[in-house]
């Protein structure tokens, strides 16, 4: 949106009134720290290069917060009105949103467009106590840009935040100026610049905040450092039902007693969330006397607490949930405290939905990977077992994977099986999916070229990963296995820049198979790729892995190779609880990284 109105507010750019208020924030073209602070989070909330904290005056605008100009305009800090846009809002007292200045009609021809590189444009008023626009906090991009509903709303509330601070600055000078109340006026001032940094931090602390228990955490840490309550609690809205976030420490044991209960049932938060409006206790006779059950007052009481706020969360098709903040003595909450709370709310509500965005994608995205590993075939005269462990860091999948699937018999050779391990590179969605998209094109080429080896398949796919742009690398091993009459079965595999697996002998002895090529990498040449033979004897075993078994920070690689030899040459159980047992001792209980393995058993002959 842009606007144009240009009737001018209250007196226009030359009220006396609004140049007063200008003046007794004490602020010019110097740089101000505070007012920097701000330019800094508007350039990293809302990602542009050029951030400003402008204040027009009647013939001028200058910025004592800056961030991203060249000279002369960032020696200068100030610029002619002629190069001002952020006049307009203060004209308008609107936000002024243009997201190409040049092919805005109204806008194309202002010098700033060519002198100060502003191709597109977005401005929030800055309003003192009286209605007087002071001027603007705006963000500057030298591109042309599409600004976005949560940009748009990031700088409208750091404008909200900063305009507070202009207003405390305008109060203090006046304070300072009148000789009165000079005690108390501090004092309100030092707790509303505290609470405005409490908004700025939760704007920069809540920005990157992933997972529902992480955002009550950081909103209890923020909240206890500032307006020392005795408890912050999160209530989050579940169809009819409401969840608390439990604290994961264990210190609020009441918690887990009410962790749920239903909309309707008479609870401060419920009644915030349903009425949508803030909800104020101030003593626990204020419980009583409010109607609330005995099971609220027994709960407050448990906690010991007196005093509580409890404010929606702000979501976009009604409130997701309530956030309580309580003190354990009678606590007297002033205008300020309740809208920086109100204003905290709306910051947890963005983190909240944030949270529960990225625990859905990692919901789908390992429902994905698990639905790519597919069961085991049954094969005659052979048994297979397998296991797949994601890493407990990034989205909980990667690009490791298995697979076995029955081959056919040719007119010179027996049904067999192939089986794959592999390691796409990545830790995250797409990651699984080069890794489904690679898994289905092996399938595809083992069944396009019947009788030929491993290398053949494996050329195959790197070819089309060549001519399809899949950008796809990583290592695998793939194998065909064909039975042998004497109850063996013959092993042919080719290795892309993977670990070696271990064939363990009848007789207990592990061996390495040794031979490997280079890794597949869209950005280098198609290798010719080799195939290699061995036969696996009755009761001898085939064990694949991924380098995420062996290969962990602060352990030696050959030691872990070395301990994977010993398990599998001393193991005497079945194959799934030799997989269980490697990735126990070597994967430990939070892998950094993908672990997939697949072992293949050529049970010896029943006497």
């Amino acid at each position: 949106m842009s606007t144009r109105r240009e009737v001018p507010a209250r007196g226009g750019l030359a009220d006396p009134a609004r140049l007063a208020a200008l003046r007794d924030t004490g602020l010019s073209e110097m740089s101000d720290l505070g007012m920097e602070r701000f330019a800094r989070l508007v350039a990293s909330v809302v990602g542009t290069p050029v951030a400003l904290v402008s204040l027009v005056e009647a013939d001028r605008q200058m910025f004592p917060g800056m961030v991203g100009l060249d000279d002369p305009w960032a020696t200068a800090r100030s610029t002619p009105l002629s190069h001002s846009l952020c006049s307009q809002v203060v004209l308008s007292g609107e936000p002024l949103v243009l997201p190409d200045t040049r092919a805005d009609d109204h806008w194309c021809a202002n010098p700033a467009i060519d002198d100060l590189g502003v191709a597109a444009y977005a401005g929030m008023p800055l309003v003192d106590v009286d209605g007087h626009v002071l001027g603007s906090l705006c963000a500057i991009d030298t591109s042309p840009r599409s600004w976005t509903e949560a940009q748009l709303r990031d700088l409208a509330d750091l404008a909200a935040a900063c305009a507070a601070e202009l207003r405390l600055r305008i109060v203090s000078h006046r304070a300072e100026q009148a000789h009165r109340r000079a005690d108390e006026y501090a004092a309100q001032v030092r707790a509303a610049l505290t609470r405005s940094e409490l908004l700025l931090r939760a704007a920069d602390d809540l920005a990157d905040t992933t997972g529902l228990v992480k955002v009550r955490d950081r909103v209890r840490d923020l909240v206890t450092s500032d307006l020392k309550p005795s408890y912050v609690g999160l209530v989050l809205v579940e169809g009819r039902r409401l969840r608390r976030v439990v604290d994961h420490t264990g210190t609020v044991p009441v918690e887990a007693v009410y962790e749920s209960y239903d909309l309707d049932d008479n609870w401060p938060t419920a009644r915030a969330i349903r009425d949508n409006a803030t909800v104020v206790i101030q003593d626990t006779a204020g419980l009583v006397d409010g109607g609330y059950p005995a099971e609220v007052v027994a709960a407050f009481e448990e906690m010991n607490l007196r005093t509580a706020i409890c404010v929606p969360l702000p979501g976009t098709r009604g409130p997701l949930g309530a956030l309580a903040v309580c003190w354990d003595t009678p606590h007297e909450l002033d205008l300020l405290e309740r809208s920086v709370v109100t204003a905290l709310a709306g910051y947890t509500a963005r983190a909240v939905e944030r949270a529960r965005f990225l625990d859905d994608r990692v919901s789908t995205a390992h429902q994905l990977q698990q639905a790519m590993l597919t069961d085991l075939p049954t094969t005659e005269g052979i048994e297979t077992a397998a296991l797949y462990r994601p890493a407990t860091t990034d989205e909980l999948v990667g690009g490791d994977w298995y697979d076995a699937y029955p081959l056919p018999a040719t007119t010179t050779l027996p049904a067999g099986l192939a089986v794959t391990i592999g390691d796409i590179t990545g830790h995250d969605i797409h990651a699984a999916t080069l890794m489904g998209q690679l898994r289905s094109m092996i399938r595809q080429a083992d069944l396009d070229h019947p009788g030929a080896g491993p290398a053949t398949t494996v050329t195959a796919v790197e070819n089309a990963n060549q001519a399809l742009d899949l950008r796809a690398s990583g290592s695998l091993v793939h194998c065909h296995l064909r039975p042998r009459p004497d109850r063996g079965w013959d092993l042919t595999w080719t290795n892309v820049g993977h670990p070696s697996p271990l064939l363990r002998c009848p007789s207990g002895r592990v061996t390495q198979l040794q031979h490997s090529g280079r890794i597949i990498h869209p950005d280098l040449p198609t290798p010719a790729r080799t195939d290699h033979h061995t036969v696996l004897p009755p009761g001898s075993t085939l064990l694949l892995y991924t380098d995420g078994l062996t290969d962990r920070r602060g352990h030696d690689i050959d030691d872990a190779t070395t301990h994977t030899l010993h398990l599998l040459a001393g193991h005497t159980g079945t194959m799934p609880t030799l997989l269980d047992t490697l990735v126990a001792r070597l994967g430990g209980t939070a892998p950094e990284d993908d672990i997939a393995l697949i072992a293949v058993h050529i049970p010896p002959p029943t006497t």
